[in-house]
């Protein structure tokens, strides 16, 4: 009971000041993603073995550039086919049972990208016509949230195949299954606050994120399991570090924004 209190009161605080930097401004939004992509980075960094700050230093630059300077699309879409192409060889990693090792400038790209290229397109994908949507984050957040809160209570619950014991023994079929249909629900919801973009593409959306999202908290649990921690950090009691935390949504934000992307092109 105690460790649920705690895992409760730890989520609040997250949220709590999640909403408020959505609700406050988009600068505040910017800034907060920035400190959380380098508290990711540190952790990644401790996990996968990763000397020196040369990683925080790109990191910075390319935040810095894209959010703020680089607004042509061609531009943006070569980070786009840059941090999908990482994010697709971090999937072959992942169902690989060779066993690999990476090199510095390997953990060094998989790092920028996959941590760095997914917090900048978190970032992004707010901007909608030079305006800050707020309720289209808020939809994307509410749809991991839900998609982990109730894959984790179904699978608790009825879960007995189990997803991927090798990498993550926990998770099950129930669970995931459970989390989409949960997430579904929430997407139909969604459609009725933010209708830039209609319930079939917030269907749609959530399918990309659900699916996206959850391959993304199973390629954390194998950087974890590779490197014999449980946790990637301790910074949020009750539920371990930063990354722990922001996982699925660094590895599903890209999808997300080629998703919406595609869908401003054929609305």
């Amino acid at each position: 009971m105690r460790e649920i209190l705690r895992r409760l009161l730890t989520g609040a605080v997250y949220v709590i000041l999640l909403l408020s930097a959505v609700f406050l401004s988009s600068d505040a939004f910017d800034f907060l993603f920035m400190v959380f992509g380098l508290a990711c980075l540190y952790e990644y960094k401790r996990i996968i073995g990763l000397g020196g700050y040369h990683i925080f230093i790109a990191y910075l630059a390319l935040w810095w550039g894209y959010i703020y300077l680089i607004h042509d699309k061609l531009i943006i879409n070569i980070l786009m086919f840059l941090t999908i192409t990482v994010n697709f060889a971090l999937l072959f990693y992942l169902f690989s049972k060779k066993k690999k090792v990476f090199s510095r400038f390997q953990k060094f790209v998989i790092g920028l990208f996959y941590i760095g290229g997914g917090c900048i397109f978190l970032t992004m994908i707010p901007y909608k016509d030079n305006e800050f949507a707020k309720f289209l984050i808020m939809g994307i957040f509410i749809l991991i949230w839900v998609n982990d809160s109730f894959a984790y209570l179904v699978g608790k619950s009825i879960g007995r195949t189990k997803l991927y014991p090798a990498v993550s023994p926990k998770k099950t079929w129930e669970g995931t299954l459970g989390g989409f249909v949960f997430a579904m629900a929430a997407a139909y919801f969604m459609a009725k606050y933010e209708t830039n973009i209609s319930l079939a593409q917030w269907m749609i959306l959530a399918t990309i994120i659900v699916i996206t999202g959850s391959l993304g908290d199973l390629v954390e649990s194998k950087f974890k399991r590779v490197a014999k921690v449980k946790d990637s950090g301790a910074i949020l009691p009750g539920h371990g570090g930063m990354l722990d935390r922001l996982d699925s949504l660094v590895f599903a934000a890209p999808f997300a924004y080629l998703t919406l992307t595609i869908f401003s092109y054929v609305s």
